[in-house]
């Protein structure tokens, strides 16, 4: 991301950031409300258009504009409030967006959802067993695991996470941190918003800390703590 410049009337919300993020490399981006992280990776997203600067991906600039140009050019976003559908199960929450359809029927191929959707569960380690289960059941860290392997499932280069620890059990928070690292492992880069700083320390390999649209400082997990990146987010 090149000289991002964002403004909403008389605000400025971002000023010129750069941000470079390397395959497999997890980021911590973090800042105080209102420092622009959202707004930031929302453009990556294609939710938000900024109003100059540019995004390459690989050396080739991202061209049109919205979630699916974003997509085709390998970026998901797995929003806080996850846009999971709680009335259908877990296998058809897993496929929206790329439903299959049997050859000759031409109907929702249901069979093949729920055991390609298993595989693609297994393979990233999460534990849900039942795929016919409807998704509004589960507990937040599976919700949250759901919304993470389908977006995974698209095959992304980038993939951005807004708050996927927010309000879980400790036990759920380490399986989310778990399938951030296994995500990594396979060569995506992972963004990762939180407000929860101590759980950056255990999957990021850098922080970014924004502060009133601009990147103030850039640090390694091995060389700073907790005190030291909370006063980096208060501009010291």
């Amino acid at each position: 991301m090149i000289d991002i410049r964002k403004r909403f009337g008389a605000l400025d919300v971002l000023k010129g950031v750069n941000l470079r993020i390397a395959p497999g490399e997890v980021i911590g981006l973090v800042g105080d409300n209102g420092a622009g992280k959202s707004t930031l990776m929302k453009m990556l997203a294609g939710a938000m258009t900024p109003d100059s600067g540019q995004i390459r991906i690989d050396g080739e600039e991202l061209t049109g504009s919205g979630p699916r140009a974003a997509r085709s050019h390998g970026i998901e976003m797995v929003y806080q409030d996850l846009a999971l559908c709680n009335d259908l199960d877990v296998a058809a929450n897993l496929y929206l967006g790329r439903e299959p359809y049997h050859r000759i029927t031409r109907r929702l191929d249901h069979a093949a959802m729920h055991r390609q959707g298993a595989a693609d569960l297994k393979r990233l380690h999460i534990r849900v067993t039942k795929m016919h289960q409807d998704v509004g059941t589960l507990s937040g860290g599976q919700r949250q695991a759901v919304a993470i392997a389908r977006a995974v499932a698209f095959d992304p280069k980038v993939l951005v996470l807004d708050e996927p620890t927010a309000a879980l059990a400790a036990k759920e928070v380490e399986t989310v941190l778990q399938l951030i690292r296994d995500v990594s492992s396979r060569g995506v880069s992972v963004v990762l918003i939180t407000h929860r700083l101590q759980d950056l320390f255990g999957v990021a390999d850098r922080f970014v800390v924004l502060y009133e649209g601009v990147v103030w400082r850039e640090m390694r997990p091995a060389e700073t703590n907790l005190s030291e990146l909370v006063n980096s987010m208060m501009g010291k």
